[in-house]
């Protein structure tokens, strides 16, 4: 692998404490199937006395990226016979979901991965471990919302998108009444192991050696909600200051409603009704490097060391247009352009479109991006290619609804933008 000082430049200049820099960033690049440069900067974890810098190794809570894993697993479970993307959730649940709009349309497991299941998030979508998912959905549950968590009657089921959080909680549920096993344990022996990934949901049960690389997401946010870009970084996500939680303690997290936050023991938690807790939508912490080995198993067609995680049918299906946009049907919510065609926990940056990531190439991604307590992860590749990328930073200084946070050339933030284009310049 090539030095390339100049984009070293580029990326360091991109760390620090100033408005648009990040607190770290690590990136890895494959041209043709090999990786072809790598960048880690920064720091992972800022201590009073010290910073921890930013490594290949350093895990984070990637955020959205973490859907791409659900995914894997659930079309695992297909493969395998356990389950079909077209039946009924409710055949896995302990009550029958339906949109109350839309009464006699079942809402299938294919619906929940693309985002077509009429759920909506509301405020909070991840709830104690003692609470069962019907809590979301029933107008006598804890957390009914007034119905936030329903698409209205002119937003079709199966048919209308929108990316929401909540779908992936009810699908890590499904695998546990599928599995028979808590969604945390099953995925690290079928997917994370098969990977060789020592991630976790649940950061009190990392070995000593492996919490020591668990980093920290950062804002300039204080308790208080006050942005202030030129001052101090706050500890948003897995602020543990090298102090390991308990084990089988988990940390609830809802970033539209942080008061609604908290540890809870997992002692007598029952799969297969609530597996929200784990935050399957958000909540897996791994490495740039570990992210990396999901990237090399999609670009060599599911197999990963000599070992077939997934078949090419599997992965087909996953990165094809499942659902797409239709501007005469005005089918979706396009997040400002950003989301045009999803597939099954992945969706199309196509370079002709407001959702490219790149400026001046015309190239077309297939991934997933995360954002979340100041999070920024990607994995991402050319179709048809070997070609790839992966990064996190940990931090942004701004509000992501800030004008200042907007791209130049894109619907993505300037901050992906910014990593992204360089990138594509080793195209």
């Amino acid at each position: 692998m090539k030095k390339n000082n100049e984009l070293d430049t580029y990326f360091t200049k991109m760390t620090g404490e100033k408005s648009l820099q990040v607190p770290g960033l690590g990136l890895i690049v494959y041209k043709n199937g090999e990786e072809i440069y790598s960048f880690f900067g920064g720091s992972r974890r800022i201590n009073e006395n010290e910073n921890l810098p930013m490594t290949r190794d350093a895990k984070f809570r990637i955020a959205s990226v973490s859907k791409m894993f659900v995914a894997f697993t659930l079309l695992q479970l297909a493969q395998k016979g356990k389950l079909n993307l077209e039946d009924d959730v409710s055949d896995y649940l302990t009550f029958t979901l339906r949109n109350p709009n839309f009464q006699d349309t079942a809402i299938t497991l294919r619906m929940l991965a693309n985002h077509t299941s009429s759920l909506r998030d509301g405020k909070i979508y991840s709830i104690p471990p003692e609470k069962n998912l019907r809590e979301f959905f029933s107008p006598k549950g804890e957390y009914w919302e007034d119905g936030a968590h329903f698409a209205p009657k002119n937003e079709t089921v199966g048919e209308y998108f929108t990316y929401c959080n909540l779908n992936y909680g009810v699908l890590g549920t499904v695998i546990e009444a599928v599995t028979g096993e808590r969604f945390d344990i099953y995925q690290k022996n079928h997917i994370l192991r098969e990977l060789d990934i020592k991630g976790d949901y649940v950061p009190g049960n990392f070995s000593d050696d492996e919490f020591f690389k668990l980093g920290t997401t950062y804002q300039k946010k204080d308790s208080f909600g006050n942005w202030n870009e030129n001052g101090a970084w706050y500890g948003k996500a897995d602020d543990f200051k090298g102090i390991k939680p308990p084990q089988e303690t988990v940390f609830l997290q809802n970033p539209y409603a942080e008061k609604s936050q908290g540890a809870y023991s997992l002692k007598n938690y029952v799969p297969g009704a609530n597996a929200t807790i784990f935050s399957p939508t958000g909540g897996l912490r791994i490495s740039v490097g570990e992210l990396a080995h999901a990237l090399e198993m999609i670009m060599n067609d599911g197999v990963y060391n000599k070992k077939q995680v997934l078949s090419q049918k599997s992965l087909n299906m996953m990165f094809g247009r499942t659902w797409v946009y239709d501007s005469t049907k005005n089918n979706g919510n396009t997040l400002g352009g950003s989301v045009l065609s999803y597939g099954l926990g992945a969706y199309c940056m196509d370079g002709a479109t407001k959702a490219k990531m790149c400026r001046n190439e015309n190239i077309n991604l297939v991934g997933h991006t995360g954002e979340a307590f100041g999070m920024l992860s990607a994995l991402c590749f050319r179709p048809g290619t070997k070609d790839g990328f992966v990064y996190i930073m940990n931090g942004t200084a701004i509000d992501v609804d800030n004008e200042k946070s907007r791209g130049k050339f894109s619907n993505n933030y300037i901050w992906e933008e910014r990593v992204a284009d360089a990138v594509c310049s080793l195209f």
